[in-house]
């Protein structure tokens, strides 16, 4: 295959461009480019030819008009070697371009600035860089085409080792470019259906554009016999300080921990254990050590290889506590240098900085098989205390109300069908995923029993209501006082007798919080 001749450049973004032409015009490549782009090669110095002098046509209508001309397209798109081909270019004098430097106006980043108007939207819609990537990447047999500053090093070694790329580099890169096109044309696509309201009426747009680049590939999945990769901004959100490569049950879990802890606010030291993305224990303290203590008191067993949440800096006393277990990963919106130095020394240990809590503002994505997906707002509400619907005789005290808000709030994050059995500061006991919510009662008070926690006065807090007057009942009887739950059962009136008869307070929130 003949060598590299001629390249054309046109990036808007410009990150690695000067070192990468100057490789360019080392190795002899003649040089066409656009506007700004041409303006940064000459002040370093680099020869460059204007496209409109290549081309013989001026740019027009504010640029918008000045790579989509046939000396451009027809010189990435015809077959090399291919007679009809060749003799149309040499009629209508068009030259090879064998490389093609391209990246795209900032759409995404433009969409996302406070109050950016339509005009703006649709001025950042790139026409030419996309055709022109397209072009070369559909004759990626002849043509390289780079749109990813990241690629820059590869093709420039490429080209100064053979004076050309490999098969295998072109087809990586012409790949590339038509997975960075269409997910180019999904933002468009979803902004525009937004703007002009043609979602109205319904929150999900007719079609799912997923614009996701993959941040790592994971040694595993749920299980060694299953191939996983991580996609997204994760590091957006989480920093690694320590410890081996994450796992990919890792992930799931430590998301499911610090989404959580953002339920909670800096000013109550707040620590809560999960295992197999259910909480273990939680509590509160005046410090992250008292907060560690009641949370372990919940259960000494579940939390050995578990994920540890904190929302606030991790400080000694309490990472002196944490080295008592072994834990798969420590979450924390920072460490203090002495937290640190002590959590390295465990080698398994993995440390993860918080940057940012998620705030579930993004929709929660499940595949089901059948090649199909669920899409849902995620659970992200909020129920105050102000919004809760006394219907019991009794009103709760306000030890009983700061109980039911502690335990209302992790029961969201239990597995249904779920019962957390708490006090104002602390778990006591927790019943996660079972068929049947008496059996979910039952194992959150054989839990209590098992770590010698006593339920007298607790409130019992259920993600769904009490189907049935029993569950209630047992809950008094291992010495709940109060209730709290969603209501809505058509055995509702029952169930407030039950809680009258135990002289238990209970309350109706009105939302339900199932987790499957």
């Amino acid at each position: 295959m003949p060598k590299i001749q001629r390249a054309l450049l046109s990036v808007f973004d410009k990150t690695g461009l000067i070192p990468f032409a100057q490789a360019l015009a080392s190795a002899g490549i003649e040089m066409i480019s656009t506007g700004g782009t041409a303006k940064a090669l000459r002040e370093h110095g680099i020869p460059v030819s204007d496209l409109s002098a290549y081309t013989g046509f001026p740019e027009m209508l504010d640029g918008r008009v000045k790579t989509l001309h046939p000396k451009i397209h027809g010189g990435l798109l015809y077959l090399r070697g291919n007679e009809e081909h060749e003799a149309a270019a040499r009629k209508h004098d068009i030259q090879p371009i064998d490389l093609v430097v391209v990246n795209l106006y900032p759409f995404a980043q433009t969409i996302a600035r406070p109050g950016v108007t339509l005009a703006e939207a649709i001025e950042n819609i790139d026409i030419g860089g996309p055709s022109m990537l397209r072009s070369a990447a559909k004759n990626h047999e002849s043509v390289t085409v780079v749109t990813d500053p990241a690629d820059y090093a590869e093709v420039a070694d490429q080209i100064a080792a053979d004076g050309q790329t490999t098969p295998e580099l072109r087809r990586r890169l012409a790949a590339g470019v038509f997975a960075r096109t269409s997910a180019y044309d999904g933002q468009i696509a979803d902004h525009l259906a937004k703007t002009f309201g043609l979602t109205t009426g319904d929150p999900w747009p007719a079609n799912i554009q997923l614009n996701l680049r993959k941040a790592q590939t994971l040694r595993y999945g749920e299980n060694p016999h299953q191939r996983a990769a991580l996609y997204g901004r994760f590091g957006d959100y989480f920093q690694q300080l320590h410890g081996k490569e994450l796992s990919y049950n890792n992930i799931i879990d430590l998301t499911a921990a610090a989404l959580l802890a953002a339920e909670f606010s800096a000013a109550a030291p707040t620590l809560a254990i999960l295992k197999h993305t259910n909480p273990c224990g939680a509590g509160q303290g005046k410090t992250l050590r008292e907060a560690w203590e009641k949370a372990f008191a919940t259960d000494r067993q579940a939390p050995f290889g578990g994920i540890i949440v904190v929302n606030r800096p991790l400080d000694l006393p309490c990472a002196e506590a944490l080295t008592e277990i072994f834990s798969e990963v420590i979450i924390a919106p920072a460490f203090t240098a002495e937290a640190l130095d002590l959590l390295r020394r465990k080698k398994n240990l993995r440390l993860m900085k918080a940057l940012k809590w998620p705030d579930g503002g993004s929709p929660e994505l499940r595949d089901v098989g059948a090649e199909s997906f669920l899409i849902q707002d995620r659970d992200s509400k909020i129920v105050s205390a102000a919004e809760w619907r006394v219907v019991s005789k009794r009103q709760p005290t306000e030890e009983e109300r700061q109980a039911m808000l502690f335990g209302w709030t992790i029961a969201k994050h239990v597995k249904s069908n779920a019962i957390v059995y708490a006090a104002s500061d602390r778990t006591l006991g927790i019943g996660a995923g079972q068929m049947s919510r008496v059996d979910a009662s039952k194992i959150a008070v054989w839990k209590a029993q098992e770590s010698g926690l006593s339920l007298c006065g607790s409130a019992v807090c259920s993600d769904a209501f009490f189907p049935f007057a029993d569950g209630l009942v047992a809950a008094g009887q291992a010495g709940a006082t109060a209730a709290i739950q969603p209501g809505g059962s058509v055995r509702d009136a029952e169930v407030i007798a039950a809680a009258d008869g135990q002289n238990m307070a209970m309350v109706f929130t009105g939302t339900r919080h199932f987790r499957h």
